[in-house]
C-alpha cells in the first residue's frame, strides 16, 4: 500500500510471507488503547498483540503479549533463562528499536532483540502486531511471527 511502508512490512515483503496491513484511527494517549484498536479493526481483542520492551537482567528483550492482559515480568524472565525483568525505559526502547512507543514492532527492528510470544498466539489463525508505526497493524500468522524474529513462545499473561 503506498505511504504505509516501514521496516516491518519491507521485511515481511523481502521475505515473501503472507500478510495484510490494517490501518485504524485511535489516539496515542487513550485509555485501554489496545482494546480501542481491536475494536476499530472489528476483531477480537485477544487476537491483537502489544510489543513491550523490557530488561531482562539488564539485556533488551521483547515482550509480545495480547492486548487483553498484563506481562507478567517473572514469567517473561524465565522464559529467557534469566532472574528479574522490568519495562525498559521508554527513549531506550525507541532508540534500540527505531520505532516511537505506540507502533514498536516485533519486526524490522534497528537493533535486533531476543523475542518472546506469549503462546496463547499459536491458537490463532492470525493474530496483529504493530506494523511500525501508530495507526497501522500487521496481520500474520503467529508461525511466520517466530520464525522472522527467532523468537520463543511462553505462557507470559498474569493469570
Amino acid at each position: 500500500m503506498a505511504g504505509q511502508g516501514t521496516p516491518a512490512t519491507a521485511l515481511l515483503v523481502k521475505r515473501g510471507i503472507a500478510h495484510r496491513t490494517h490501518p485504524y484511527r485511535v489516539a496515542a494517549d487513550a485509555p485501554n488503547y489496545g482494546a480501542l484498536v481491536a475494536e476499530a479493526l472489528g476483531v477480537a481483542p485477544e487476537r491483537v498483540f502489544k510489543s513491550l520492551v523490557t530488561e531482562v537482567d539488564g539485556a533488551l528483550t521483547v515482550a509480545v503479549v495480547p492486548v487483553t492482559g498484563e506481562l507478567d515480568l517473572k514469567a517473561l524472565a524465565a522464559a529467557v533463562g534469566g532472574k528479574r525483568a522490568a519495562l525498559a525505559d521508554r527513549a531506550v526502547a525507541e532508540r534500540a528499536t527505531g520505532y516511537v512507543r505506540g507502533g514498536i514492532s516485533p519486526l524490522g527492528q534497528r537493533r535486533r532483540l531476543p523475542t518472546v510470544l506469549d503462546d496463547s498466539a499459536l491458537d490463532l489463525p492470525t493474530i496483529y502486531v504493530s506494523a511500525g508505526r501508530r495507526g497501522l497493524q500487521l496481520e500474520l500468522a503467529a508461525a511466520d511471527l517466530v520464525v522472522l524474529t527467532d523468537a520463543r513462545t511462553a505462557a507470559l499473561q498474569s493469570r
